[in-house]
């Protein structure tokens, strides 16, 4: 499939090319799907009835489902903010489950790159529907480059079109009220960073001493439109610390030592390997369907509601927002938690009300109520139209023990256990409630390999130190979030961001 560089605004373009050519450095990043080890698949080898097979995999799932809370070490929001980086890196809209087909031929329709092309889309100048209009003010005319935020009737709501569809860079970014609000909070953050640079103030030096690091000048100085020049310097100031956080804060919460330390070894895993492998798309992941609570407090002192009691792709009102704290350590406070990774999974999840209806393809019929049980959909797409290399296969590249076939798939003869149900077993065998083996080795390598393919990322800037505005080396995705709650009311012009 021929490239497409979406994505990327003209200024990112320049840099890639300037950067990549300093440092010989490759093309920007394939936007196509493929596997980790090329050539290793796991084609279907089943030689009854289909239907039967899809009963085995929902009999395997039915045990996962867990009622009760349980409390593992990260923090409640990290399971959103991981949602938030996977919707920042992924978007497959052409895969089905049952319709087979080879991920070298899926477009990746975000780019890989850790850039959150999910909240700024093409830019300003390619994604005009993100931004305001702001000619219609001096003060915001100087900088250019806000983004649309808010509502009459809910301030801190996404902006939204009429038909009440948020106006963002991914629209899975609305799909649950608490990934929302995770983009609402760096929107929030931009447009309060961008109000910096209109002032002049010492924060836009630190913002532009910041964004220029690792950078040759005549980028900035020859390669920016003049009006953008406040826009780029903040996203890029904005991405480094994201990249940050994803290194320090969002790992380390999910994976342990031992994954990460093969995940920072660029021969884990080939080097033909896809940029964007379904083992990681598809399969390790979605640990994060794991993690989830059936309930979360919005606020201190309330209590606890359904994961879908406000529905999403719809207009957020005032009682469904969220205070951070709820979400993250901040302000001192510790925060509720995800769940551990493991082997079960909230029941909200087996009972996605947003799925209507029911899946039919060659040999299985699946009814509304199965095809709504998650963990059934992520085997189904593995076995049936992606064909996953099994997390047998995967451990054995890696010179790791596997895990055991689980009892409801050994009693049927199926001797290989798909991916995602075996990066939970490792996880639960770990007894540190993390990703760890086959499955933890994916998803560190992946994320670590996409910082080091890109010379512009947080990896290659010399010396990086988080800004002391979001506490420096102590940074968290907490006290990230604490300064956008603490300075949103120094967004300028706030009511001029408003739609929908």
């Amino acid at each position: 499939m021929t490239y497409v560089p979406h994505g990327l605004t003209r200024f990112d373009k320049l840099m890639q090319h300037c950067v990549h050519d300093t440092m010989a450095q490759s093309a920007p990043l394939a936007q196509t799907f493929g596997r980790l080890v090329p050539g290793l698949k796991n084609p279907l080898q089943w030689s009854g009835d289909k239907q039967g097979l899809a009963d085995i995999f929902e009999a395997l799932i039915d045990d996962m489902l867990e009622v009760d809370v349980s409390d593992g070490p990260a923090e409640a929001g990290m399971t959103f903010f991981g949602q938030f980086i996977d919707h920042d890196i992924t978007l497959d809209a052409t895969s089905a489950i049952g319709t087979q087909i080879d991920p070298r031929f899926v477009r990746n329709l975000r780019t890989p790159n850790l850039d959150l092309d999910c909240v700024y889309g093409d830019g300003p100048e390619a994604s005009p529907h993100l931004y305001a209009n702001t000619g219609h003010h001096p003060d915001l005319a100087k900088s250019g480059g806000f983004l649309l935020f808010g509502r009459d009737d809910n301030p801190l709501d996404l902006a939204r079109n009429a038909h009440g569809t948020a106006l963002i860079g991914d629209p899975r970014n609305d799909e649950n009220v608490f990934v929302s609000q995770i983009q609402g909070a760096f929107i929030c953050l931009h447009n309060i960073l961008m109000s910096h640079m209109s002032e002049g103030d010492t924060t836009a030096t630190d913002v532009v001493a910041c964004a220029e690091a690792g950078m040759p000048q005549d980028i900035w100085d020859d390669g920016v439109v003049p009006a953008l020049k406040g826009f780029e310097a903040v996203r890029r100031f904005i991405r480094l610390h994201y990249q940050w956080l994803i290194c320090n804060r969002f790992l380390p919460a999910f994976c342990t030592d031992a994954a990460i330390h093969k995940g920072q070894h660029p021969d884990s895993f080939p080097d033909e390997a896809a940029i964007m492998p379904v083992e990681f798309s598809g399969a390790a992941y979605r640990f994060g369907h794991a993690t989830a609570q059936t309930k979360y407090a919005m606020k201190t002192g309330t209590d606890p509601i359904g994961f879908f009691a406000h529905p999403g792709f719809s207009r957020r009102p005032l009682e469904a927002n969220m205070d951070m704290n709820m979400m993250f350590d901040m302000r001192g406070q510790t925060a509720p938690r995800a769940r551990a990774v493991s082997t079960k999974v909230a029941s909200a999840l087996f009972a996605m009300p947003f799925i209507h209806d029911g899946l039919r393809f060659p040999g299985v019929v699946l009814t509304r109520d199965q095809a709504a049980k998650l963990p059934l959909r992520n085997i189904m797409r593995d076995r049936f139209a992606l064909e996953v290399a099994s997390g047998q296969q995967i451990a054995a590249h890696l010179g790791i023990a596997p895990q055991p076939v689980p009892k409801a798939l050994a009693d049927h003869g199926i001797q290989k256990t798909p991916l995602w149900f075996h990066s939970l077993q490792e996880a639960e065998a770990s007894g540190e409630g993390k990703l760890d083996g086959a499955g933890g080795a994916i998803v560190a390598w992946v994320l670590l390999r996409l910082l080091r393919l890109d010379k512009t990322s947080v990896l290659h800037v010399p010396h990086f130190e988080p800004w002391h505005g979001f506490g420096g080396r102590d940074m968290t995705v907490g006290s990230l979030m604490e300064f956008v709650e603490t300075h949103r009311g120094a967004v300028k012009h706030a009511e001029l961001l408003r739609a929908g």
